[in-house]
């Protein structure tokens, strides 16, 4: 492993271990085994590297995430299918790399990074799709509009789902719980 990918390796490493904010360079370099000038020397400052690692990490979750939230053999009905999706999703946040990365995320989020903001801003616009998919069983050739809509929705409840776990595990809503809600919600609404 090179310098540039042992310093964003360590990166990954600060920001789970203490966020964006308190991470320092020299914490970095120390987590890398680099000199300190190597981060100037590939990336040209702390944040260029902390953005670089923060992109690296969420694709890896995201990569991780797909796998894990892949409905299971067996699901057969919508209600099966949802259900079992959102006890995976739900249980990987127990894990402390998942708690700590979304943790960092709303650090981010907070603390107004233009850059990462943006970067943040991509990826998650790229969650809404598989999302819709994942989580909304849409087949591959919807209309696009019907994603992104159906997308935004579990986007923003997976957002409110995680939020609450991280306030409190124990009163976070279950599986079975998000969609009786839904199914309420949907009958006072109607069509």
């Amino acid at each position: 492993m090179g310098n540039r990918e042992a310093l964003v390796e360590g990166a990954k490493q600060c920001l789970v271990q203490k966020g964006y904010g308190r991470t320092t360079a020299r914490d970095i370099a120390s987590a890398a085994g680099v000199s300190l000038a190597a981060i100037g020397y590939h990336f040209g400052s702390k944040e260029a590297l902390l953005n670089e690692a923060m992109r690296e990490a969420l694709d890896e979750w995201g990569a991780d995430v797909g796998r894990a939230l892949a409905p299971a053999a067996g699901q057969n009905t919508s209600y099966e299918r949802f259900v079992g999706t959102w006890q995976q999703a739900i249980g990987s946040l127990s894990e402390a790399n998942v708690k700590a990365l979304w943790t960092t995320q709303f650090e981010v989020l907070s603390a107004g990074q233009p850059g990462l903001l943006a970067e943040l801003s991509k990826l998650q616009g790229e969650a809404r799709e598989g999302l819709a998919h994942l989580f909304g069983g849409v087949d591959a050739d919807a209309d696009q509009a019907e994603v992104d809509r159906i997308g935004s929705f579990f986007q923003a409840l997976l957002l409110g789902v995680v939020v609450l776990y991280l306030f409190d595990p124990a009163k976070a809503p279950s599986p079975e719980d998000l969609a009786a809600s839904i199914r309420t919600i949907a009958e006072r609404i109607g069509s």
